[in-house]
């Protein structure tokens, strides 16, 4: 089953895609979009041309645990794709993706503008990863 997760920002969102066995995330794009109605359509063509099965959206919780402004507008979003896709969907904890991802991207020896472009595709691999882990359980 093919997953594609998403990482919501506001100015860059990050997608990441599944193996076919649901196995392995790998970073798929970056989509730079302000206007939430399309981003919303670019990342249903995403899910739509990768057949995805499922889509994992990103839930930036409180570190305690609470929902702010933004993840009530990650799940808002989550449904639309949900809806202009025709595939489902489920939300997951992001707490501390992005910054596991920058410290990937430092390991990695990655900075400055090419760094920028890959963090949210990084942080939509390790939410997707999450995810993934978890059903294995």
């Amino acid at each position: 089953m093919t997953v594609i997760s998403v990482d919501l920002g506001h100015a860059r969102t990050g997608l990441a895609i599944s193996d076919n066995s649901g196995f392995l995330a790998s970073s798929l794009c970056v989509i730079e979009e302000h206007s939430d109605q399309r981003l919303v359509q670019k990342i249903a063509t995403k899910v739509k041309e990768n057949q995805a099965e499922l889509v994992v959206v990103g839930l930036p919780k409180n570190m305690d645990g609470s929902e702010g402004e933004s993840a009530i507008r990650a799940r808002k979003l989550a449904a639309q794709i949900s809806e202009l896709s025709g595939v489902p969907y489920v939300m997951q904890d992001e707490r501390g993706t992005t910054i596991t991802a920058h410290a990937y991207l430092s390991e990695k020896e990655v900075y400055g503008k090419k760094r920028k472009k890959q963090v949210d595709a990084v942080a939509a691999s390790i939410i997707l990863q999450d995810y993934l882990d978890s059903r294995k359980g």
